[in-house]
């Protein structure tokens, strides 16, 4: 600007309304406390989002799911069926020719007759494990009757005690055999293990190895260990491998557990509807072909 030039000041026209700005709205102490809340939420729904996404259990289910829908998919030599059996209620894997039951007091008196003789699409019930005893002390009410009836109908069966880690092995399994007199012609006996009790499972393993040892001894023949799949990764993998298993793993088109894992029998179901039993029962497939199965059975 030059020396002789002048700042002209604008003098406002009083002939124009001047436009005044609206005050700012107070939020009010309800509005404040509820914006508050909104944010702790969603800090509280991100923050369990993340455990869950960091968790490795989380990581170990999808990856279980995946490798056990995978496994299925794959598995070449096995129809990949996994189809309902109307008459029996359940859905039932594929690939597997031989199958059976268990029973106990719980299913109260059976027709074995009428075990016997149902049939869908060539399925039909081939084998049946019975409960005998449980500790020290039980016998089930009903086993005499079942382990007499059921041969008569054509039916192979194997006895089997409920174990309880609590109690001496030995005492347990002289008790089972007190109660149970095995033939040529059945399936090995069968020690049930899928509890602690609040023992160590040290303590456990160390008393269910008494049980095995002292019914090998005494019937030349090694016990089948029936318990179900969570019970023995946790405490028994590893340890009992050189024995026949029995899992329990329910609902699923394949048996999530290694083919390397000496499991011969799969209780898939247990749900199933039997001709002649009133109540539900598990449902079994034996791994192999009936060849096997026959050579499985107690030969003298």
């Amino acid at each position: 600007m030059s020396p002789t030039e002048k700042k002209v000041t604008e003098i406002p026209n009083p002939f124009v309304p001047v436009k005044k700005k609206a005050p700012a709205k107070r939020k009010t102490a309800t509005q404040k406390k509820k914006e508050q809340k909104n944010v702790i939420y969603w800090r509280i729904a991100i923050a369990g989002l993340l455990l869950i996404l960091l968790s490795p259990f989380y990581y170990g289910y999808v990856l279980r799911s995946f490798s056990a829908t995978w496994r299925w998919v794959l598995d070449i030599g096995q129809d990949t069926r996994y189809r309902t059996y109307k008459n029996f209620n359940v859905r039932i894997p594929a690939g597997f020719t031989v199958h059976g039951i268990d029973v106990s007091s719980y299913q109260g008196k059976i027709n074995w007759q009428k075990v016997k003789a149902m049939n869908d699409d060539d399925v039909h019930v081939t084998f049946a494990f019975i409960k005998a005893t449980e500790g020290v002390l039980s016998v089930d009410p009903y086993f005499q009757r079942n382990w007499r009836e059921a041969p008569k109908a054509g039916i192979i069966c194997g006895a089997y005690h409920y174990f309880l880690p609590q109690k001496s092995g030995v005492w347990q399994a002289r008790f089972f055999l007190q109660t149970v007199k095995i033939e040529k012609g059945d399936l090995p006996m069968v020690v049930d293990v899928e509890q602690l009790y609040r023992t160590a499972p040290a303590k456990m393993r160390e008393q269910l190895t008494s049980f095995i040892n002292h019914i090998e001894n005494k019937t030349g023949v090694k016990p089948i260990i029936y318990t179900n799949i969570s019970f023995y990764q946790d405490y028994l993998q590893g340890y009992f491998d050189d024995y026949t298993l029995w899992i329990a793993h329910y609902y699923q088109p394949v048996l999530n557990i290694s083919n390397k894992t000496n499991w011969q029998f799969w209780q898939h179901s247990d749900k199933a509807r039997i001709n002649g039993i009133n109540q539900k029962v598990d449902f079994n497939i034996f791994r192999g072909d009936s060849t096997a199965f026959r050579k499985l059975l107690i030969s003298q």
